[in-house]
């Protein structure tokens, strides 16, 4: 689909590349932006990983765009990604939040050659969102969920009713792959959190075929979890679990989106 707006200022698609192997693709929410993964990606570049955050369509531009999408827009945004990152690394681990982590789950059951998977808050279902229906219109966003007064996240004040609708699919093919997903998954779940609930981790690591799979509480952190007060922990227990050789190369910015 062909956007039509331009990209708000702060929302762009970032790449942190590193000499090294190993890459991460980070894959933001519904309604969020690659601005709300860059303070994990800059961690984790800093641990020598390469990596990749790409915009899903539709985010970062303005509603009307947004209202233009479907879910297979904002999969195949995600997918794309991976296939450019697995074409240039040996080892691509990706961590998706919220309805990143339901489009991650549905990637990980189709390439099962994934080195390994994080979930942050993945979204199964949104109890605010389930009697919202329709295709028309708009509704208000309230602030997005994070503990962490300070922090400012890049999202639409308003979101479209038929936007809404999509990511209902999303969530609902995430459930049904489940039982697909066989690479290593560590699960992050905050137990404060206002938009997904933690039932949603929970059901994940009892129905996913992974023979290696952890769960990780975050309890200083709501909803968008990458941006609020355990982004380090987030890091440090991804990092441990995916078991990566650490380098301590300068980070240089290059643009992997070409």
């Amino acid at each position: 689909m062909k956007e039509l707006k331009r990209v708000i200022t702060g929302a762009q698609s970032f790449s942190i590349y590193r000499s090294s192997e190993q890459a991460i693709l980070l894959c933001h929410g519904f309604n969020g932006t690659p601005q709300s993964m860059e303070s994990l990606g800059e961690k984790f570049a800093s641990l020598g990983y390469s990596v990749y955050a790409p915009r899903l369509a539709g985010h970062g531009t303005c509603p009307s765009d947004m209202e233009l999408c479907s879910v297979q827009d904002w999969y195949r945004s995600l997918e794309t990604a991976y296939l450019k990152l697995k074409s240039r690394f040996r080892k691509v681990f990706v961590i998706g939040q919220s309805m990143g982590g339901s489009l991650t789950i549905k990637l990980a059951s189709q390439f099962t050659q994934i080195d390994g998977i994080g979930l942050i808050n993945a979204a199964l279902e949104v109890p605010d969102y389930e009697k919202i229906v329709g295709d028309t219109g708009f509704i208000k966003e309230g602030r997005p969920d994070i503990k962490d007064p300070s922090v400012e996240e890049i999202a639409y004040e308003k979101i479209p009713v038929k936007a809404i609708s999509e990511l209902r699919k999303a969530m609902n093919e995430a459930k049904i792959r489940l039982a697909e997903v066989s690479c290593p998954v560590v699960v992050f779940c905050s137990p404060e959190d206002h938009v997904v609930p933690a039932a949603c981790s929970e059901r994940i690591m009892e129905s996913i075929s992974a023979n290696r799979k952890k769960m990780i509480s975050l309890p200083n952190s709501y909803h968008v979890a990458s941006m609020d007060f355990d982004q380090d922990l987030i890091v440090r227990e991804a990092n441990q679990f995916f078991s990566i050789q650490k380098t301590a190369l300068p980070a240089n910015r290059k643009s992997m989106n070409a």
